[in-house]
């Protein structure tokens, strides 16, 4: 195993005048350094196409997980799914792609677009296998990884985006290569490459979707370690214990909170320099501490980072706003969502007094739902996560 890792960012967009997603996608852990990930595009669309496809991204994505070979998957769900009265087949098209210990993709594909694979910023074109299983022309693939690989999957949405409006006869996969192709050497995370495809997507059908499309996108990149503390310990002899364990830890460190950079600044024996200008009237100034990578506010700061996760997760529509501007939110950011794949964060269980004041909104219970609420964010967008309370 080497110390290579998946980013992995996806988003839906209904057919127009839909209310259910046809497609559906499934994310899941095969151990701790495999992952498996099922894109399912359900026949027709509304209700029964989000039925079909959710029930065969499921039933793949837990049995590929669990060991069990795509021969079985695929006949557990040709005898599980209902027989489409119309088309007569039992479940909707897919694609799979498994990327074990970070060395080697495997990719398994049916009636899907074929996935695009892109490395130093060229197409790849990938061998194929062609197996029959239960009557249906399965193509497999292995592929050895190496970083900087970004696999693109998607619904057959995206290839009919602009059919009969903007193109005549869609966006061709040749196309989306070559659109993919100039964003590659940006360094933008998975989520973004997807948000950069699917809202081309949403354009060439001038905002209405002749059908359901998903992008997936999975960038091979190596991992990043990233600290950040905030808050001074419960107990005030433990200031210099949870100080050391923090910048013991590789990677960037990250300091939250006035008391927290000041306890740090103590320790590290350098002065805590402010910044008084406001880049966002919304976020407080940073600072800057001689060995800390980025000084910030705690609790207001920190919120503001939680809105901007739940948002990523969503629409990633405020990616507009932090992935540029330099106020201690956006830059908190851009290292948490974009720069780390390991997370550790070191978390001070001390009464602010300045916080007790019932004019204010903001007490300890609030804070620690805070760090709660960031920390699965960040694990739903795949950051591995360690959290000390101190």
């Amino acid at each position: 195993m080497n110390n290579l890792c998946t980013d992995i960012g996806h988003r839906s967009l209904n057919k127009y005048g839909e209310q259910l997603c046809g497609d559906h996608l499934d994310v899941v852990e095969q151990g701790e350094n495999s992952t498996v990930i099922v894109l399912a595009d359900g026949l027709g669309s509304g209700v029964k196409a989000n039925i079909l496809s959710t029930l065969t991204s499921k039933i793949i994505s837990t049995m590929m997980a669990a060991g069990t070979s795509i021969e079985s998957c695929v006949s557990t769900i040709a005898a599980t799914l209902p027989v489409c009265s119309v088309r007569g087949v039992a479940y909707s098209t897919f694609t799979i792609i498994r990327i074990v210990n970070g060395e080697e993709a495997e990719i398994i594909q049916y009636d899907n677009p074929d996935v695009i694979l892109l490395r130093d910023g060229n197409n790849v074109e990938y061998p194929m296998e062609m197996v029959n299983i239960e009557g249906k022309l399965i193509k497999k693939s292995r592929i050895p990884i190496y970083e900087g690989d970004i696999f693109i999957a998607m619904s057959d949405g995206a290839i009919h985006a602009g059919v009969g409006l903007t193109l005549n006869f869609g966006w061709k996969r040749e196309e989306i290569i070559k659109y993919m192709q100039t964003f590659y050497h940006v360094g933008f995370t998975a989520k973004t490459l997807t948000t950069i495809l699917i809202d081309e997507c949403y354009s060439l059908y001038q905002g209405k979707l002749g059908d359901d499309t998903t992008v997936c996108t999975v960038r091979i990149r190596k991992r990043d370690p990233m600290n950040l503390i905030i808050g001074p310990p419960s107990n005030r002899d433990d200031c210099s214990k949870m100080m050391s364990l923090f910048f013991a830890k590789e990677g960037k460190h990250i300091v939250c909170g006035g008391t927290t950079a000041s306890i740090a600044a103590n320790f590290l024996k350098k002065p805590l320099v402010p910044k008084l200008d406001f880049i966002d009237t919304e976020v407080p100034p940073t600072a800057k501490i001689e060995g800390v990578d980025l000084v910030t506010e705690g609790v207001i700061t920190i919120n503001k980072v939680l809105t901007y996760a739940q948002d990523y997760l969503s629409g990633n529509e405020a990616y507009r706003h932090w992935s540029y501007k330099n106020d201690g939110a956006s830059l908190i950011a851009r290292l948490l969502f974009e720069e780390a794949t390991d997370i550790n964060f070191y978390v001070g269980k001390a009464v602010n007094p300045a916080h007790q004041n019932p004019d204010l909104p903001i007490n300890f219970s609030i804070k620690m739902r805070l760090v709660d609420e960031l920390v699965e964010c960040l694990k739903k967008m795949g950051k591995r996560i360690k959290v000390s309370y101190f």
